[in-house]
């Protein structure tokens, strides 16, 4: 049984983000618990998008009702969760308390990431929260991905966890993926680097045989590279990892951020241990 968290701010982006992940983890027996959460900002605002605080709950219980209504799949059940307080922390809470093995939330786009400045919510989700997070952007209708990209410079070690949640990914969306770093000129990798890449060719070849690529991109600037090749090769979805942090900040979390557009088009896929 997975269970799967879905913060809900009565948004459509992130009531897109639900019906995003009830489309991938169709074939799945799934728990999706819907999270809102009344931080004190929004107390003192009074309203949420237009929606009184005081009647929030009332209002997820619809949202959950009319969910449970649409749904086709006999094996998800829906929860909703109305809580009072931090928003990290009620997340974390649920976690724990739930049993969570995915967060799945929406995202404005280029602006709720470059939001993270100032606290972002899937900024915060990918960069505290110890729990597997795809984020959603709002402009993206389900489909199953069949070509995704797993952009890193092989300085960490790839865990069994973080193996097997790729697999997992990759046996829903039945797609490929495509294993890509970026160089500068005439820069090779280290030892250390080299046995992390030798290492993940040896898991995909034992377990995907031709379902896999690796490519290497020449460019000083990773960001302008990752997005050349998402949209040459038509990527539908992006793997992260969030030990990795220094690599995932350096792509989305800078002060040109708003220059890159790829992930406003591609739900990306943020693994932790």
């Amino acid at each position: 049984m997975k269970n799967i968290l879905i913060p809900i701010d009565f948004s459509e982006y992130s009531e897109n983000a639900l019906r995003y992940a009830q489309g991938l983890f169709y074939s799945m027996d799934c728990n999706f618990y819907l999270l809102h959460v009344n931080t004190i900002l929004n107390s003192e605002r009074k309203t949420v998008l237009g929606k009184p605080v005081n009647g929030a709950k009332d209002v997820l219980s619809k949202l959950m009702d009319k969910t449970r209504q649409q749904s086709t799949n006999n094996n998800h059940s829906f929860f909703a969760i109305n809580e009072h307080g931090f928003f990290i922390e009620s997340v974390k809470k649920q976690i724990e308390d739930k049993g969570i093995d995915l967060i799945a939330m929406g995202t404005k786009g280029v602006s709720g990431l470059r939001e993270k400045v100032v606290g972002s919510n899937a900024g915060d989700v990918i960069t505290k929260v110890q729990c597997n997070t795809l984020v959603i952007p709002k402009e993206v209708v389900f489909s199953k991905p069949s070509e995704l990209a797993f952009p890193t410079d092989f300085n960490i070690f790839y865990s069994h966890s973080i193996l097997s949640s790729i697999t997992e990914i990759l046996h829903l969306s039945d797609g490929q993926i495509r294993i890509m770093n970026v160089s500068k000129q005439d820069q090779k990798l280290n030892s250390n680097q080299e046995q992390n890449k030798e290492y993940l060719f040896d898991f995909f070849e034992e377990s995907f045989q031709k379902g896999f690529s690796f490519h290497t991109i020449t460019n000083k600037n990773v960001k302008s590279a990752i997005q050349c090749f998402v949209e040459s090769r038509d990527i539908d979805m992006i793997i992260m990892v969030a030990k990795n942090l220094n690599f995932i900040q350096q792509i989305l979390f800078d002060s040109i951020v708003e220059k890159i557009s790829f992930h406003t088009k591609n739900p990306f896929y943020v693994i932790h241990e």
